[in-house]
């Protein structure tokens, strides 16, 4: 059996590789139109960071795991072909800051449909709308060869940071196909690939809408408890309470349970919101606003948690940051990740910069260039922004230290040393709530955590 992925992203590249290493009689390609990206996963220095991920490469690739721009060739040959490309929310047209852009999908469906031939399964990957499987059926069944496809849904459910570990041991496998002859034998050739390491009792087989219907919900409710905990913690700094303790009070209860309960700044990353504003507009669509308008409150809410934690550092110093160096300890929307898309980072860091402030960002896996770009746009400048090589040299002379991803390393420093380099009086703004607060405070900082009374 040959399998193509067509997108060598976060989902794709990382993905194939496990299934390359756990099914080495299986050939896997992993195709892409960026020669640059492609360059990179064959090399040491892969395109993404994620832990345990340069060993799954170097085991696999060369042996049955391949990395190639030959985008036509490897469709011709292959028996499954994955499609694992970006799906971002429109910004234009119909659906602008909501739908999701599926041109993307539709250019890959013309590529199959100009080069396949024999019969194919299509899994996707990415994450989409429901109904997407039609419009990749229409446009495959429209190449006029007669091309005989089983369209499959097989969404991934990783967690950067932790996308090796999910794969090697993942909750669920959910694939979803057509309840058809043809349609459960498409389904259960692609259940045998997993089934080489994950117990048959996970993987889930549903009916094709399901499938393609449960990623978005899935996502949507992990977003809401954020956001759920998230508005607790304004309550709780208003009464005195503590967030974690309320956390970990309820998380207690069964019916609950204690994870996705830690209140911070604010989700980010390439999933949630995206897909929580997908749902939305498919709702409207279906003719269902009360219900879009219910999904929209946890995008609103974890927007005005970002907002209202750099709003509280501009107030606890003075109600005036202009002229003042806030040093912005992490910009990858969460540790073990480089990925910056929707990073609570980029509000904090924008809100504090039009404010006046004199920000420097110190992150240990994102590059510099791409922090000025993404607050900056490409080629910008703002004199008022700078880069740091380390995390002492970002606290450097600094008013305030604001804590924006939970990095370890940030919970290692040696507080006391950046304490006696900055101006008195000096702050620290917690907003993962990894760090002693008390300990801080004895050091002789001003403290201020998510939830936590000041």
């Amino acid at each position: 059996m040959k399998i193509c992925c067509i997108g060598a992203g976060y989902v794709g590249g990382p993905t194939m590789a496990m299934i390359a290493l756990k099914c080495p009689d299986l050939e896997v390609n992993v195709v892409d139109m960026n020669a640059a990206r492609i360059a990179a996963w064959q090399s040491d220095q892969l395109p993404i960071y994620e832990p345990g991920l340069d060993d799954v490469v170097r085991q696999a690739r060369g042996r049955n795991l391949h990395f190639s721009t030959d985008i036509a060739a490897k469709i011709k040959s292959a028996d499954i072909i994955f499609v694992a490309v970006n799906t971002p929310t429109k910004t234009y047209g119909v659906g602008a800051g909501r739908a999701a852009d599926l041109r993307y999908i539709e250019s890959v469906a013309r590529t199959i449909a100009e080069h396949a031939t024999g019969p194919k399964i299509i899994v996707e990957k990415s994450t989409i709308p429901v109904k997407t499987a039609d419009t990749i059926r229409t446009i495959l069944g429209s190449n006029g060869n007669g091309l005989k496809v089983q369209v499959l849904s097989n969404p991934e459910f990783l967690a950067e940071g932790t996308a090796v570990q999910d794969l090697l041991d993942p909750d669920r496998v959910l694939i979803g196909g057509e309840r058809t002859p043809e349609g459960d034998k498409a389904v259960e050739t692609l259940v045998s690939v997993y089934a080489r390491w994950v117990p048959r009792e996970r993987i889930i087989t549903t009916n094709l809408w399901s499938s393609e219907l449960s990623k978005l919900v899935a996502n949507a409710f992990l977003a809401q408890r954020i956001s759920s905990i998230n508005s607790i913690s304004a309550l709780c700094e208003a009464t005195g309470a503590d967030v974690d303790e309320v956390a970990h009070a309820i998380g207690r209860d069964s019916r609950i349970g204690p994870k996705f309960l830690k209140s911070s700044v604010g989700f980010g990353g390439s999933c949630f919101q995206k897909d929580i504003l997908n749902l939305t507009y498919l709702c409207e669509s279906f003719g269902l606003p009360e219900v879009a308008a219910y999904w929209n409150q946890v995008v609103t809410m974890n927007d005005w948690q970002k907002k209202r934690f750099a709003a509280r550092i501009v107030k606890e110093l003075f109600n005036s940051v202009a002229d003042k160096k806030v040093a912005v300890l992490g910009f990858a929307f969460k540790k073990d990740t480089n990925d910056t898309r929707e990073s609570a980072a980029i509000n904090v860091c924008r809100d504090l910069l039009s404010e006046h402030a004199h920000v420097c960002v110190y992150d240990p896996k994102v590059p510099a260039e791409e922090i000025q770009a993404g607050l900056l746009g490409k080629g910008a400048a703002n004199p008022r922004l700078t880069v740091a090589r380390s995390a002492y040299e970002a606290c450097a002379g600094a008013h305030a230290i604001a804590v924006v991803t939970e990095w370890d390393e940030f919970r290692q420093l040696d507080y006391r040393r950046i304490f006696d380099g900055m101006p008195k009086p000096a702050f620290v703004f917690d907003g993962r709530n990894i760090l002693d607060l008390a300990a801080l405070r004895q050091i002789g900082f001003r403290t201020f955590g998510i939830g936590k009374a000041g």
